[in-house]
């Protein structure tokens, strides 16, 4: 702990959490399992965001009061969600500690310099059936997923991977996956894999809109360069910039999502939700918060990563507020559970035994998202020809 943060430390895009009354969520969790019964005349009867505020969200009236009180305490309301359910606003430490009578602390946690609050935030209780927190106050934010493997260069002539070093690391066998590949090992019924079952129908993804977030960088040109390596269709691709640009951050992540998607449905948009971490705020869950407001894309791609417990509760109802809106309007969200396991709240690049208690990824965590652990194919090592052939068809 090293004190006191800056008072004038400024706090940009924080999110006050709303909530619904529990007879709505009672509601709201029959309506969202009748969209699933093929009896029911609710299935696939999405709704919109102003729909979905307007059966399941707060009153309006209630939605002002809160506004009214937040710009009382000197803070900026920047937006209100179409669907009511969070509220952003702006300003500074001394207005947070102020309003929501905490302390913000500055620590040092594995060498490296973080803010947050040291007592629980508290709300004036008249909003109490309305309101269910601020988001995180600390800046713990999801982390990208990304393992790298060993790097490789594309023969044409051979059509196959080249390694630059050894195939091998500690004589365990690595893989490099290309687009065929991917589809086939996941018996993704693409037009992409060579495999598929006699009368099984194939999908290229055409009519169908993914959204990739990231508080990263986006490489248009290396996701197209991915795609004409493999004799595949050029992308059409658009970028969505929720507030300020990440600038100068990595975009390794971005641009490995867009080649997968790509590889799995070729056919398919790809969007790029991308938003800039804050203060306090993830720009994963701005770009998240973003993609479902717009209710432009069919499927959302989250693939990072972050502890249940440095969220707290209102941290995991905002994400459990989103999740429940993406479904409720037709998005299905999908999401990297991580290679850590239960470690979930320890240091992922180093630990798979967990240290500071189970945790999960909080992102993974709900009813309402598909959450895909990674594959490193550790089996290889010893039954390398069960699960792979030396031989290639060279097609892609």
């Amino acid at each position: 702990d090293r004190g006191p943060a800056p008072v004038s430390l400024g706090v940009q895009r924080q999110l006050l959490v709303l909530k619904r009354s529990p007879q709505q969520e009672r509601v709201l969790q029959q309506y969202l399992a009748s969209l699933e019964d093929k009896n029911s005349p609710n299935f696939h009867r999405f709704l919109t965001p102003e729909q979905f505020g307007q059966q399941y969200g707060p009153a309006p009236q209630d939605v002002a009061q809160v506004v009214s009180w937040l710009s009382s305490q000197g803070f900026a309301v920047n937006n209100v969600a179409r669907s009511g359910m969070a509220i952003e606003f702006s300003g500074s430490v001394d207005q947070l500690e102020s309003a929501f009578h905490t302390q913000i602390h500055r620590f040092v946690v594995q060498g490296r310099e973080h803010v947050a609050n040291v007592t629980n935030p508290m709300i004036p209780s008249a909003f109490a059936s309305v309101v269910a927190g601020v988001s995180p106050l600390n800046d713990f934010y999801p982390r990208p997923q990304t393992v790298y493997g060993p790097s490789g260069r594309w023969n044409g002539t051979e059509k196959r991977f080249v390694p630059e070093l050894t195939v091998s690391i500690s004589n365990t066998p690595y893989l490099f996956v290309s687009p065929g590949d991917a589809a086939t090992i996941y018996d993704a019924p693409t037009s992409l894999n060579t495999h598929l079952k006699q009368g099984q129908t194939a999908y290229d993804g055409s009519g169908v809109a993914i959204g990739i977030v990231t508080n990263g960088g986006v490489s248009i040109p290396n996701v197209q360069n991915y795609r004409s390596l493999f004799k595949m269709p050029a992308a059409s691709i658009s970028v969505v910039m929720d507030g300020n640009s990440p600038a100068g951050a990595d975009d390794t992540e971005a641009t490995l999502d867009g080649e997968v998607a790509g590889a799995i449905a070729p056919g398919a948009k790809l969007v790029y939700y991308q938003a800039a971490d804050t203060t306090f705020q993830s720009g994963v869950m701005l770009a998240i918060l973003r993609a479902i407001d717009d209710n432009s894309v069919n499927i959302l791609n989250v693939s990072y990563g972050t502890c249940e417990l440095a969220q707290g509760a209102s941290g995991n109802q905002e994400i459990l507020n989103a999740m429940e809106q993406a479904a409720a309007q037709g998005i299905a969200v999908t999401v990297s559970s991580g290679d850590s396991g239960s470690a979930g709240c320890d240091n992922a690049d180093t630990q798979t035994v967990a240290s500071h208690g189970f945790g999960v990824n909080a992102l993974a965590s709900t009813p309402y998202t598909v959450a895909v652990g990674g594959t490193d194919f550790g089996a290889l090592a010893k039954n390398f020809s069960t699960y792979a052939s030396a031989a290639n068809s060279g097609s892609y």
